[in-house]
């Protein structure tokens, strides 16, 4: 505060910072409404779009009745204070403060005379509403889904958990974007050392603006450089979101983002799905067994094939039909890697098309293209299957992030077993496993459950145990409170 200007007593030397420094009269958007009340002036500054202009009316309409209602008096300053019919009203004593409220989409009331400023929550930002997020679709369960908005998605977050220990710790980062962030943790469950690195990590990001939110901040935080894996959950589920801080994670809520980030998380974080906790034990399981089938396939599928292809030897006898049945020009690495890529370019048309045109794009491909390339002979047509089958569990994976991911370490697999062949797959193999085993964002093993080995937490991975049976908080998270429910 020492080094911060203090709010002048002038409302027109206020006038004059904003014209100077903020560009008042110039930018369309900043505004000020000058109001004479019992002959002393007052003005309230605000931001167009921002705001909600019937509050603020509304709000006026009190400030000018006092002239109808009340006398000359030397207490103006706290006859204001009682009109301003607002829940959130908050002093401020400086000009940063005033500005930074300002361009937040708050309004700031000033008074002549008093070096005092009345700041006023009528923020309304423009957004949608919560609508079921498309990388997160259930069969059953709610529709509602976080925003752009983070006041939105802090109170889609409360309404499912309604407990007095919830906080909710908001700060600003970006010197220029002044970012809202907000930490989310339950008091008595979360881990109090984990909240204190997250909340030192993000109040030490020192940067113009984030304005690409959430994966701006988890590199800051976690330092990812050109390491592939996700190192936070993302969600857009506000069930998700709220399931986890019971568990004691803690959430990252960045404004702009309708993503939130759960921290901490392991590899097998990244592979549970809302759908698996919408049904029964029993189909949770299955269905979280075949998407297990699916990442598998994704990582290995397409090296494992390759490498029976260069060393059929290693096949058994009956299992010897696997492999192309007719000589081609191109080399079978060649095919894998061009197909391989011309799955990434239509999954890249289909994010920037249309949905009309992104269907029509996608039945143009399957049908003309794939077909006619291996009617040419560019493919054969082993190729284009195992490559579709790898594509497909790539899609099967929960995570967007780690499926690109997934996709990296495949094609690094497939280049390793080219130059190495089956002793390239077994140490390309073991290596993936030891790297993984070594990443340890937030001091967690990124493997865990399986390294290191904990056999119940690794249980409730591998089965979708029912709810009355999980009675224990996972270990990862270091928790307080061990036990969700009462153990008798």
């Amino acid at each position: 505060m020492k080094n911060k200007m203090p709010i002048p007593e002038s409302v027109d030397k206020i006038e004059k910072y904003m014209k100077e420094k903020i560009g008042l009269g110039k930018s369309f958007d900043l505004g000020v409404r000058k109001l004479k009340i019992l002959r002393k002036n007052v003005q309230i500054y605000y931001v167009n779009g921002l705001t909600d202009s019937r509050i603020i009316v509304e709000l006026i309409e009190e400030l000018v009745a006092i002239n109808d209602h009340e006398k000359l008096s030397s207490n103006l300053f706290e006859i204001i204070e009682n009109r301003l019919v607002h829940p959130s009203i908050v002093p401020i004593k400086t000009m940063d403060e005033l500005v930074d409220q300002v361009l937040s989409g708050l309004i700031v009331v000033v008074i002549d005379g008093e070096c005092v400023g009345f700041v006023v929550d009528v923020r309304s930002y423009p957004g949608r509403t919560p609508t079921e997020p498309d990388t997160e679709r259930v069969v059953r369960g709610s529709r509602d889904g976080f925003v752009e908005n983070i006041i939105v998605n802090t109170a889609l977050t409360r309404r499912r958990i309604r407990d007095e220990r919830l906080r909710f710790e908001i700060t600003r980062v970006g010197e220029r974007s002044k970012t809202d962030i907000a930490i989310g943790y339950i008091k008595d469950i979360a881990n109090p050392d984990l909240v204190e690195i997250v909340r030192k990590e993000i109040n030490s990001i020192d940067i113009d603006g984030i304005t690409m939110a959430d994966k701006t901040v988890e590199e800051f935080i976690f330092k990812q450089g050109f390491n592939p894996f996700p190192q936070v959950r993302y969600t857009e589920r506000a069930d998700v979101a709220s399931a986890h801080l019971l568990d004691g994670h803690v959430l990252i809520y960045v404004d702009t983002s309708p993503s939130v980030m759960i921290t901490p998380t392991s590899y097998f974080y990244h592979l549970q799905h809302a759908e698996e906790f919408r049904q029964s034990p029993a189909v949770g399981t299955f269905v979280r067994w075949i998407r297990f089938l699916g990442v598998i396939a994704s990582l290995f599928l397409l090296p494992l094939w390759f490498l029976f292809v260069i060393e059929p030897s290693l096949l058994p006898e009956k299992l010897s039909f696997i492999g192309p049945n007719e000589e081609n020009n191109i080399p079978i690495i060649l095919q894998i890697f061009l197909a391989d890529l011309g799955v990434e370019f239509f999954r890249m048309a289909a994010i920037h098309t249309p949905t009309p045109l992104s269907t029509a794009m996608g039945l143009i491909a399957a049908v003309l293209i794939g077909q006619i390339a291996i009617d040419v002979g560019l493919f054969t047509p082993e190729v284009i299957l195992y490559v579709a089958l790898s594509a497909i569990g790539n899609y099967t994976t929960p995570s967007y992030e780690l499926s690109i991911a997934n996709k990296i370490v495949r094609l690094i697999f497939l280049a390793i077993v080219a130059i190495f062949h089956a002793p390239g797959f077994i140490i390309g193999g073991t290596f993936f496993i030891i790297w993984l085993a070594n990443n340890k964002p937030l001091n967690i093993p990124y493997l865990w459950p399986f390294i290191p080995f904990h056999p119940i937490a690794l249980w409730n991975v591998l089965v979708r145990t029912s709810v009355p049976g999980s009675v224990v908080r996972p270990s990862i998270v270091h928790t307080h409170n061990r036990y969700k429910q009462s153990v008798k």
